[in-house]
């Protein structure tokens, strides 16, 4: 498989495609348990990865809500097909798990999930033996991440945003210095009293402080994500961007609502913005920002920044700090 239908024919997808290429076969082993002796349940991931090539990056992938390692393919399948290894767990707020907001352990599932980006770092070794022929072909040492929603949240901790706590002075540092870069889709914003009070009751993380986040990281954000948690509108996904140092850029997709045209699955019931371009859009968008984020020397980004504002400025837009 190539990570994408063939749905999609545009100016602006040929033109990035000239940026990332076009992709090897990818190779997807579920479910791989890892070692998790103090979790609540056993620790699965899916890892997936393409049949050729050596020294490729991992790329974590945290999930949204409800969601589990059998999600976002149109994401997770694209990256590996262009060269990554992709990681991604299944959370225990996964609906297949039954740990609602009702549960009486839901309240530190938050942290759960940090963790199990950790382990999954810690296991490295493990998931290369998982998947026949990957053995010996992943570099270690070149790490990043990336999350939806929830999993935004989850990724932003490793990036080094913190939690703030009743008094307003940021918690506990859970960042993580082997991850070198990360991409933030739908990420919530800052939290308050404009939260409205479900979110108030139940996710105490939405109330994150960006300032410690340094780690070089795209944010995406679609101009029409109304959230249901904050009295905010859109811009309210825009906050890792305007508040962190180390969020440099940001992407804003025209029309896109929380599921930015159908990431979470093909087909999936929740998506209210079905749109295949938009969905190969952001496929390759955020290839050649981590590409470029882990190589110095790679021209990726800036070459899809200029193509997005020259045949795709009707789809989005790229903001940058970096001048």
């Amino acid at each position: 498989m190539s990570g994408t239908p063939a749905t999609t024919d545009t100016p602006i997808i040929k033109a990035l495609d000239d940026v990332v290429g076009f992709g090897e076969r990818v190779v997807s082993v579920a479910p791989v348990r890892l070692d998790a002796p103090d979790r609540t349940l056993p620790l699965d991931v899916r890892v997936s990865a393409p049949v050729n090539g050596t020294a490729l990056p991992v790329l974590l992938f945290s999930h949204g809500n409800g969601w589990s390692h059998d999600g976002y393919a149109p994401l997770t399948a694209f990256w590996a097909s262009r060269g990554f290894v992709v990681v991604q767990p299944t959370h225990l707020d996964s609906r297949r798990d039954g740990i609602g907001f009702d549960h009486p352990g839901f309240g530190q599932v938050w942290t759960e999930r940090h963790a199990d980006l950790l382990r999954a770092m810690d296991q490295l070794e493990t998931i290369e033996r998982a998947v026949p022929g990957l053995a010996g072909r992943v570099d270690h040492e070149r790490v990043v991440a990336a999350g939806h929603s929830w999993g935004a949240q989850t990724v932003q901790m490793l990036l080094g945003a913190r939690v703030l706590d009743s008094t307003g002075q940021a918690g506990q540092d859970y960042s993580d210095q082997r991850v070198t870069a990360g991409v933030l889709l739908a990420a919530t914003g800052s939290g308050g009293q404009e939260l409205h009070p479900f979110a108030q009751e139940h996710f105490p993380f939405m109330n994150p402080s960006f300032a410690e986040l340094v780690t070089p990281t795209l944010v995406v954000a679609g101009d029409n994500d109304q959230s249901k948690m904050s009295s905010r509108g859109p811009d309210w996904f825009t906050d890792a961007y305007t508040y962190s140092p180390g969020a440099t850029d940001l992407l804003t997709l025209y029309g896109a609502e929380h599921s930015l045209g159908g990431i979470p699955n093909w087909e999936a019931a929740e998506t209210t913005d079905e749109n295949p371009e938009r969905v190969a859009l952001l496929q390759r968008l955020t290839t050649a920002y981590l590409r470029s984020a882990l190589d110095s020397t790679d021209a990726g980004w800036a070459r899809a920044t200029a193509a997005l504002a020259g045949t795709g400025a009707e789809l989005g837009r790229i903001d940058s700090k970096i001048l």
